[in-house]
């Protein structure tokens, strides 16, 4: 997912998203644990998905109390 579609989301659906985007990555995890993903890249994206939509929701909350 690119940054540009992440500041074009409302902050309550991109809330609702990163929790599923967590559910997911959780169970990508267990899946792997038990028996190894052939790419596992994905995970890795997952987590870089993740971590961009915080920081977009972390900049929009900052731009809030300003």
């Amino acid at each position: 997912m690119k940054t540009l579609e992440i500041r074009e989301m409302p902050v309550k659906e991109l809330k609702e998203r990163i929790e599923t985007e967590r559910a997911n990555l959780n169970q990508m995890r267990m899946n792997h644990a038990i028996s190894p993903i052939e790419d596992t890249s994905k995970i890795k994206k997952a987590k870089k998905d993740i971590a961009r939509m915080l920081t977009v929701l972390g900049q929009i909350e900052n731009q809030d109390k300003k």
